[in-house]
């Protein structure tokens, strides 16, 4: 008994340094010191309680603030597109929907394809510095293109320095909710994205009466009160997570985390990062050129406006539809959501030409707006079953990248087949093949999830036998030692 005691003084006074070793780290926490902070980095993680409110519905209205104002422009470029074509060129001008056409989908592309790069400065400066300047840049881009004479400048000042602007104010305004809502952070997400529907069914009017009144140049520097009120509204963006201690090999560390290969180690993913680009070749096309499609087959008094508010209402719906819905849908499954959008995307963009009454396009908008709906909102949770919780931010941000070439080169197309044909019939009709053929890749997705996973289970499973069997020969050789040695005695 004598020789226990110092025992149990030692593992009683190990148990109690610990506990020292936290109450002064949670001091040095609270006083501004992380230096000496003997805690690890997951613990003080862990001790961090969400808001969930207070200020954080402030934040959660300046975010939905800036989805409204960054995809309500962007959304109703259709009806700029017309004042530019009137703007900028001539009836006889063979490639002139060809060359405008290209002012948007450089702005749609380039907000998609600075993703990446947002996601280093926002780690690296904080979502409130980078929101604030990425506002600050677009409302320069928007407001030098007020000015602007001629289309290849236009180029730069709308499709380039306003795009990246809006790109740098939208992302942040996602990474900031996390900082504040965690068990209500779906419904404000949901809340959040809406704010570009509302926006994209609002706006159209807004829009159509300012150019009819004031021209595009004066429109645009109107606009320019949207980014004002959004570089405001993203000061808002106060970030409440804890920042985590560097050392000396902070910078390797930041950069692999920038930079994670992890991502494509997965078969499914990859499939996934490569199939929806595929499918969005013509996704952008009738939200630049319906508008010019519905003054050449209905005329120019036509209520074309409306279309836009159909897309926009049923999207906002969809968001909630299929993001209720994909919440019972198990695992890799909910790629099959996102098929039949492409699916339903695919065939509406085809059957725009083949209405001949007006009340067709708005049926056919009704269902555009609800699948593009179900599509947006479950990129996140496939990103998640794909790649993992602590991968998935790099899977977006990389998949929002690859985005950005088919968002840029589709519109485009369409506008040349306009110029060479005559109509809009043959390019809405490719316009339809691309999210066919990408759904049909999507399908793929489950099934090699599932034989990944046999895979592992087999190899795991091979793993466990040998080491069974190690265990095994160990144990004999152990008891071949013991006979022997007895035998000796």
């Amino acid at each position: 008994m004598s020789q226990e005691e110092p025992s149990m003084t030692e593992g009683e006074s190990m148990k109690e340094v610990p506990a020292e070793e936290r109450s002064s780290a949670e001091e040095k926490q609270e006083n501004g010191g992380c230096k000496e902070d003997l805690a690890p980095p997951a613990a003080q993680e862990v001790q961090f309680v969400h808001p969930e409110g207070g200020w954080g519905w402030v934040v959660m209205l300046a975010s939905m603030w800036c989805n409204g104002s960054v995809f309500g422009i962007q959304n109703s470029f259709g009806l700029m597109f017309l004042s530019l074509l009137r703007e900028f060129g001539s009836e006889h001008d063979p490639d002139l929907r060809f060359r405008t056409s290209w002012v948007g989908s450089l702005s749609m592309g380039m907000i998609f394809f600075c993703s990446p790069i947002v996601s280093v400065f926002t780690d690296i400066f904080g979502c409130r510095i980078t929101a604030v300047g990425g506002a600050a840049v677009g409302l320069v881009g928007l407001l030098a293109s007020s000015y602007v004479k001629s289309l290849g400048v236009m180029y730069f000042t709308y499709g380039i320095v306003f795009a990246c602007g809006c790109s740098f104010a939208y992302q942040p305004s996602l990474v900031i909710l996390g900082h504040y809502f965690k068990k209500r952070l779906g419904l404000v997400n949901g809340i959040v994205t809406a704010g570009s529907s509302i926006f994209t069914i609002t706006l159209p009017f807004v829009l159509s009466g300012l150019l009819s009144k004031v021209g595009l140049q004066n429109t645009m520097r109107i606009l320019c009160i949207f980014m004002f009120v959004l570089m405001l509204a993203s000061f808002t963006y106060r970030p409440l997570l804890p920042v985590k201690p560097t050392n000396s090999r902070s910078g390797s560390f930041r950069m692999s985390s920038i930079f994670n290969g992890n991502i494509w180690k997965s078969v499914g993913y990859r499939i996934w990062a490569f199939g929806i680009p595929a499918a969005l070749y013509g996704y952008f096309v009738p939200y630049v050129h319906l508008m010019k499609h519905v003054e050449e087959q209905f005329g120019t008094d036509t209520n074309k406006e409306i279309l836009l508010m159909c897309i926009g209402i049923t999207s906002c719906l969809g968001r909630f539809i299929f993001g209720s819905v994909a919440d019972f849908v198990k695992g890799v499954n909910k790629v099959f959501l996102q098929v039949a959008s492409f699916f339903v995307i695919g065939l509406m963009s085809m059957m725009i030409p083949l209405c001949e009454i007006f009340g067709g396009l708005i049926a056919v908008c009704l269902l555009m707006g609800l699948f593009d709906g179900c599509f947006i909102c479950i990129m996140a949770p496939i990103a998640f079953e794909l790649v993992g919780p602590n991968d998935v931010s790099q899977a977006i941000g990389f998949l929002l990248g690859l985005m950005s070439v088919p968002m840029v080169v589709g519109p485009p197309i369409a506008g040349f087949l306009r110029d060479k044909l005559g109509n809009y019939n043959m390019a809405f009709y490719l316009a339809g093949i691309p999210p066919i053929i990408g759904g049909i890749l999507l399908c793929l997705i489950p099934w090699v999830e599932a034989r990944s996973r046999r895979k592992d289970k087999a190899a795991l499973s091979k793993e466990q036998d040998v080491e069974q069997k190690m265990i095994d020969s160990e144990k004999a050789h152990e008891d071949t030692k013991n006979k022997v040695g007895d035998s000796v005695l």
